[in-house]
């Protein structure tokens, strides 16, 4: 297993288990861990100085986010990733992120509307930029902002919670994904909030949170072996 073994991203007068549950999990999303590769209790102990137990702990909390498999007597594993998980997240997303632009569109002013314009100019840098990771970034910002002009901030850190898988899926896929249609997407969902035109937020909205359906199928054809429950997309 290839663990880094800097030391300066842990804060020794902190929790330690939290905060390698916080790094393995980024790392397996990234898709810097990749689906099927073997992590070792052993070997994280010893890069990072710390003794088995917060790495097992780390472990329990990955467990239970299915992001990694403990199998007794053989190791632990990155869990390969759900095809229903992925659909469920974005069918839950579609479903509370619809009634957050209604909202936002509903009550827009001035205001709003240029901090997201603010919002689409550095995604379009990015985009101009063919930097997929920053754009992903960008478009997390783009979402939280919508929530919490919709008065509801609290339910964007649900939402990103629950999109792990999604995520996963995007950045095992980076180069899969359009960064120009999603820019287009943003800018449909801002323009129809600038005209305070509720009903096509809404529909905006929903087109953007369906891409995925779109592109999930050609990115499990490209990685099977990096997926499990691959006939939920038949």
């Amino acid at each position: 297993m290839n663990v880094p073994k800097r030391l300066d991203r842990l804060a020794l007068d902190g929790a330690v288990a939290p905060q390698l549950h916080g790094l393995l999990r980024d790392r397996i999303v990234s898709g810097e861990l990749s689906p099927g590769q073997r992590v070792s209790e052993t070997e994280l102990a010893k890069a990072y100085n710390v003794s088995r137990q917060p790495v097992r702990e780390a472990f329990i909390k990955l467990a239970e986010e299915e992001l990694v498999d403990v199998r007794p007597q053989r190791g632990t594993f990155v869990r390969a990733i759900s095809v229903q998980a992925v659909l469920t997240a974005r069918f839950v997303r579609e479903a509370v992120e619809a009634d957050l632009v209604r909202r936002v569109a509903h009550h827009a002013n001035p205001a709003i509307v240029a901090k997201l314009d603010d919002q689409l100019e550095l995604q379009r840098e990015a985009t101009k930029a063919d930097t997929a990771t920053e754009f992903t970034i960008l478009d997390k910002a783009f979402h939280r902002l919508l929530a919490e002009f919709a008065g509801q901030p609290e339910v964007s850190a649900h939402l990103q919670a629950q999109s792990i898988h999604i995520d996963r899926v995007r950045n095992i896929g980076a180069r899969t994904f359009s960064l120009e249609k999603l820019l287009v997407q943003h800018r449909a969902i801002v323009d129809a909030i600038r005209a305070g035109d509720v009903a096509a937020a809404e529909q905006a909205m929903r087109l953007h949170l369906r891409e995925i359906n779109n592109d999930l199928p050609r990115i499990v054809e490209a990685s099977p072996h990096y997926f499990e429950g691959i006939e939920a997309l038949l």
